[in-house]
């Protein structure tokens, strides 16, 4: 579906959550970036980024873990933002590729000002690479089936 034609709306109370978050609990150079997610059943869950030298996880990745640690297992819609007023900050390249493999129907807020948008996780990755598409079934019934 192209969202130019059918844009979904942004949900602002998503972002207004991460905001408040990134104001409110990222202090320092440890915690620069908070997301929220909003999960299928309505809730909004909330985290912050963990920096560190050897790539600490992002604050999206960290929302995954929160999520599932509060029961929430499917997720519509995610967004970031930057600690010190920065705002929207879409997700880097690594959160891009597991959001789509976690949530492959998810959501994710980009832009600014009048030009915040809500698009699918695809779009943020063109000729996307879903990891579960190229693992293998089952071992085949025939062991010859095995060599070929």
């Amino acid at each position: 579906m192209n969202t130019q034609l059918h844009p979904a709306p942004v949900d602002h109370e998503l972002i207004e959550a991460a905001a408040h978050i990134a104001r409110t609990r990222c202090r320092g150079d440890n915690h620069t970036m908070a997301a929220a997610a909003r999960a299928r059943d309505g809730r909004i869950i909330t985290a912050v980024n963990a920096y560190h030298f050897t790539g600490g996880p992002c604050a999206e990745l960290v929302v995954v873990g929160t999520a599932a640690a509060q029961g929430a297992y499917e997720l519509d819609t995610i967004v970031a933002v930057g600690d010190r007023d920065r705002g929207v900050v879409p997700p880097c390249g690594r959160c891009r590729q597991a959001l789509l493999d976690y949530f492959p129907d998810l959501r994710v807020i980009v832009g600014a000002g009048e030009r915040l948008r809500s698009v699918p996780i695809a779009e943020l990755l063109p000729a996307t690479y879903v990891w579960a598409d190229h693992q293998l079934d089952e071992t085949p019934a025939d062991p010859a089936d095995a060599t070929r």
